[in-house]
């Protein structure tokens, strides 16, 4: 009996012992599941405190600019070329144009001696604010350029692929020389381009070819750019050949243009092959730059309309016009201002008319400073990015404007488009 007492003792004191296991085993999963649960929240309200609310602005950070959610403004993306000697040209070129919401592309010629080009990449790579915001790029594998070939056309396509893969975020293409030079501030250019429809395109065009014709369009030539690491002049291919039947010949005044990313896209994807058969076609054209996107834009319907007969350019031809446009002078000034464009070309390096427009136009203290902006903050000026989105535009913008205004309504009643 006692022993069955016992037993049954025994017996319930393990029941009461497995109980209890059972108890603090399901009280210590419950406490690691509230640890958890506290710890979660705790780290959520963390976040939350520390991410901004949708609809604010994401803040200020030193290394980097801002995107700024109410940022309407446009921004560009250049391509600045040079070959042989173009170093100083170049570098003071880009300096003049530089912002930080911008994207730039530079690019020295395979002509270009390799200690030149090695000295551009060590300035930018060295520069604290490409450094810091990274929107400078160089084609660091050369390509070898004559302008009266199609490598030109070429070096330009390779820089519009390279702007497309870097950075979504620009709507203008630029192309410009290290012989070109702005007449207006980047905040002037912006302010004028705020209002504008982006898909709008700045190409001096005409089908009226004249003597182009005879002299460009029907005779045979041959780059030896395309397959020699040496630059020599252009071959010329006998028989010749006669005039397109399959699409129009436009042509320009220049290779200079300013281009809506969508017609870019276009070019560079072909996505109805037009851009990849021109291409072909002006391989063997004399001075395809001044015809290629040109002949492009006009025989493409998505994109003629688009069309604004103007390369924003000031350019003093000699007349009759020669291979190259005359080169500016402090003479050529008060035409330069009065033409509003943003750009003109082509100026002798160092010539004293870019320190004029320095000191009066762009407001540039030294040939190394950037031009003043409403970005610009820190000691010495233009140092430290302070705000992307803020603008101050001046007279620059003034005249800019009113030739804009002009052109864009002229092309709306297709006034000298495509035509």
């Amino acid at each position: 009996m006692c022993q069955s007492l016992s037993h049954g003792h025994k017996s319930s004191s393990m029941g009461y012992a497995n109980m209890d296991k059972k108890w603090v085993f399901s009280f210590v999963i419950t406490s690691i599941v509230c640890i958890v649960l506290i710890t979660t929240s705790f780290n959520m309200g963390l976040m939350t405190s520390l991410r901004p609310p949708i609809n604010e602005t994401i803040p200020h950070f030193p290394t980097n600019y801002p995107k700024v959610e109410e940022d309407k403004l446009p921004r560009f993306a250049y391509l600045v070329s040079g070959s042989k000697g173009d170093l100083e040209s170049l570098w003071r070129t880009l300096r003049a144009l530089y912002h930080p919401r911008n994207q730039y592309i530079v690019h020295l010629d395979l002509e270009s001696p390799l200690d030149e080009r090695l000295e551009l990449a060590s300035r930018i790579d060295n520069d604290s604010m490409y450094s810091k915001i990274g929107n400078v790029y160089m084609i660091t594998k050369a390509n070898l350029v004559t302008y009266t070939g199609p490598t030109m056309v070429a070096n330009t396509l390779h820089a519009c692929a390279i702007l497309l893969k870097r950075s979504p975020d620009w709507d203008w293409f630029i192309n410009l020389s290290a012989s070109d030079y702005p007449l207006v501030t980047q905040d002037d250019l912006l302010y004028t381009f705020s209002t504008l429809d982006r898909n709008l395109n700045f190409i001096d065009h005409t089908s009226d070819l004249g003597w182009k014709n005879e002299r460009r369009a029907m005779p045979l030539i041959v780059d030896p750019g395309l397959y020699m690491l040496n630059k020599s002049d252009i071959l010329w291919v006998r028989p010749g050949r006669s005039l397109p039947t399959a699409f129009k010949l436009h042509t320009g005044r220049s290779a200079w243009m300013a281009l809506s990313r969508s017609f870019v896209e276009y070019i560079i994807w072909g996505w109805d092959n037009l851009p990849r058969t021109l291409l072909m076609y002006y391989t063997n054209f004399v001075s395809s730059p001044e015809g290629y996107f040109h002949t492009v834009i006009c025989n493409a319907p998505e994109f003629s309309r688009t069309a604004v007969n103007h390369d924003l350019h000031y350019i003093a031809w000699d007349t009759p016009p020669r291979q190259h446009p005359r080169t500016l002078s402090l003479g050529d000034m008060e035409p330069m201002i009065a033409s509003g464009a943003a750009f003109a070309r082509k100026f002798s390096r160092d010539d004293s008319a870019l320190d004029k427009i320095d000191k009066e136009l762009l407001m540039r203290t030294t040939d190394n400073g950037f031009t003043p902006g409403g970005w610009c903050g820190g000691k010495p000026d233009c140092s430290v990015v302070e705000d992307v989105a803020k603008i101050e535009p001046g007279l620059g913008a003034e005249r800019l404007k009113g030739l804009v205004d002009r052109l864009v309504a002229d092309a709306k009643s297709g006034e000298n488009q495509c035509e």
